[in-house]
């Protein structure tokens, strides 16, 4: 059941968020939550995000532009090993909460709460209208680079705030995904680093399977949304996925998942 759902959803997050340049791993990440502990979920999430952004580069990545990578990416990059290391200290703690309910006993988690948290915050960047009109001015982007980076290392929510600081910098729509896969793949890569060596330790080394279904799907959805997302208007659909990412993350952060 696990590779059908996860698949389902690397296909569909990645054609839906193609040319939003951010969602794959805010969609992704509930549906390996669902099936694994979420630290070990957070590496697969940030597996399946790096190799879809390498074969996003391999489709587009022509478009980047080299400032704006740099500027952005250098930050993002250093910032993400810091995001990563604070994960893997997240993981060691225990539960702060736990309560019966229906006959269940549910136990809330430090890493749990933490990353329900961040999903709540970085869904209302797709679901608030002021919030998703949001931006910086491009002097800023080093700042953005580490803010991004930082929090793509401790939970993978990195893209919407990457294209809160991208959307200023007067790029045409290919320089603009161009760019954010750049730096998204830089960081998933620095972040992967972090994690190797821990989650290797834990069976991420089993979960080569699921782990291949799902970039497949990914892969699928990044073609077919470079051949016709031009064509669809998904506003409509962002937006009720939005809602159940919500409703997910106050699942994950009240324990039920």
């Amino acid at each position: 059941m696990e590779y059908l759902i996860i698949s389902a959803t690397a296909f569909l997050a990645s054609l839906v968020t193609f040319f939003s340049g951010f969602g794959l791993g805010t969609i992704l990440l509930p549906a390996f939550v669902f099936f694994f502990p979420v630290d070990m979920a957070v590496a697969l999430t940030a597996a399946v995000h790096f190799l879809n952004n390498l074969y996003k580069l391999f489709l587009i990545g022509k478009n980047a532009k080299k400032t704006v990578v740099l500027r952005f990416g250098i930050p993002a990059i250093a910032a993400s090993f810091l995001g990563a290391l604070i994960l893997l200290r997240l993981a060691d703690f225990g539960q702060v909460a736990s309560y019966r309910w229906m006959g269940k006993e549910f136990s809330i988690t430090t890493l749990k709460l933490t990353i329900s948290l961040l999903m709540i915050v970085f869904t209302c960047f797709e679901i608030v209208p002021s919030l998703r009109r949001l931006s910086f001015d491009k002097k800023y982007l080093p700042w953005g680079g580490f803010l991004s980076g930082f929090l793509g290392g401790l939970s993978g929510h990195q893209g919407a705030l990457r294209s809160i600081f991208l959307i200023r910098c007067n790029l045409s729509k290919e320089e603009f995904v161009a760019s954010g896969a750049v730096v998204a793949a830089l960081v998933d890569f620095a972040r992967l680093f972090v994690y190797g060596e821990h989650f290797f330790h834990t069976g991420l080394n089993q979960r080569a399977g699921v782990l291949l279904f799902a970039v497949s799907a990914a892969f699928l959805g990044t073609y077919l949304a470079n051949r016709l997302f031009k064509k669809v208007n998904l506003e409509s659909v962002q937006i009720i996925v939005s809602v159940m990412l919500f409703l997910i993350a106050v699942l994950l952060g009240l324990g039920l998942i």
